[in-house]
């Protein structure tokens, strides 16, 4: 495997770090400018806003550049952003190096990815794109707690400067070892898009988004608030809180490495079932929250349920979409971020309504209930038969 496609897996670490590690932030940002906590997690919501408008522009922008020129742009846009973030003084400039954060992190993830495939053999495509990939399971079982556990000794402006040091050693490295030359050439590229999109545009696929951003929603609206949840309903200290998020990190690759196992053979059933036991799962974290070891054990489940789940819906977007590669992964991504806009935003009004930090976890089952209702009209709307082989959970995005 060429030392380029680590290196790429190295900034999708960091920038995994970084799309994450704010909810084991929030009360610190919060104190310091002066915001109350649900305010804070709109930064969660302003990053994945950036993801959602970057993500397709920039599928369609990345493909036709230089790709070093544009990698390089990209990260060093992105730690641009968190220089400016870990300086200001001001929650509406932290917001806005939110989005510039995540339309730099879209755009690196349109041409790495690409980049990473054309380095390596054809039979080393699947592991070239785990590699990269990779690099946001790391993130949430290393990166996100080592984040929550700077913030907590030097305050959470310390996160963010951690994230654009690690991102440095990336710069120099895609600087010396990726080739700048443009993808390869493609055909009538606006007539391909016009194709894609049409393609795209069936009921099918969109409802299969459409489950996909509700599910995510359902975790992010309840992982935006673990710390306020931990410190305050659980009553475990904030030493804990970094323990709490690597477990989620740690049940996220689980549930990424099972799906990998099963979802070629069962893609309907790891869906159904998974979606069935994450609202059982969210139910009875919001019920047990205040005893900790129900709360801390949950929180390592409900990682795993919800990257199992989120990896075979992923792989049905793949499958639903053969013809439209180009732009399918970019659409995923959206939905994705979509989720990851909807869920902070609705924990955070349950929370200004008085309704108690437990109200996101309970508002997360009511939101992959709604996703179950959906898969249902999917399923019962358009037969599929089980294809012959569903893409690995690593060859997404």
């Amino acid at each position: 495997m060429p030392f380029a496609v680590y290196v790429l897996g190295l900034a999708v670490f960091a920038q995994g770090t970084s799309e994450f590690m704010l909810s084991g932030l929030l009360s610190g940002i919060a104190d310091d400018l002066h915001v109350s906590i649900p305010t804070a997690g709109l930064l969660t919501s302003a990053f994945a806003v950036g993801m959602v408008v970057g993500a397709p522009a920039m599928a369609l922008v990345g493909r036709r550049q230089p790709r070093r020129r544009a990698l390089l742009f990209f990260l060093c846009l992105f730690i641009a952003a968190h220089v400016v973030g870990a300086l200001t003084p001001n929650y509406p400039v932290l917001l806005a190096t939110r989005v510039v954060g995540a339309l730099a992190n879209a755009g690196f993830w349109a041409v790495a990815l690409v980049t990473a495939i054309d380095l390596v053999r054809p039979e080393q495509r699947a592991r070239a794109t785990s590699v990269v990939v990779g690099g946001v399971t790391v993130a949430c079982v290393v990166g996100v707690p080592a984040g929550a556990l700077l913030g907590d000794r030097w305050g959470w402006r310390a996160a963010f400067w951690a994230v654009a040091l690690v991102s440095l050693p990336a710069v120099l490295a895609i600087a010396r070892t990726i080739p700048d030359h443009a993808p390869p050439a493609q055909p009538a590229p606006s007539a391909d898009t016009r194709r894609e999109l049409r393609a795209l545009l069936t009921r099918p696929l969109l409802l299969t988004l459409s489950v996909m951003a509700l599910v995510q929603g359902a975790t992010f609206c309840a992982f935006s608030y673990f710390e306020p949840v931990i410190t305050e309903v659980t009553g475990l200290g904030d030493g804990w809180v970094p323990i709490a998020l690597a477990l989620f990190g740690v049940g996220s690759f689980v549930g990424v490495t099972i799906a990998g196992r099963i979802v070629d053979r069962h893609p309907t059933r790891v869906i159904g079932w998974g979606m069935v036991a994450s609202a059982v799962g969210w139910a009875l974290f919001a019920y047990t929250a205040g005893t900790p070891w129900a709360a801390i054990t949950l929180v390592a489940i409900q990682g795993m349920l919800a990257f199992a789940t989120g990896t075979a819906l992923i792989a049905r977007v793949l499958r639903l979409s053969q013809d439209t590669s180009g732009l399918s992964g970019a659409l995923a991504t959206s939905a994705f971020n979509i989720g990851g806009t909807l869920g902070p935003w609705l924990g955070g009004l349950t929370i200004n309504a008085d309704l108690g930090y437990r109200a996101p976890l309970a508002t997360s089952a009511a939101l992959t209930l709604l996703a179950l209702t959906v898969a249902a009209t999917t399923r019962h709307r358009h037969h599929e038969p089980d294809p012959q082989r569903v893409p690995k959970p690593t060859e997404h995005i």
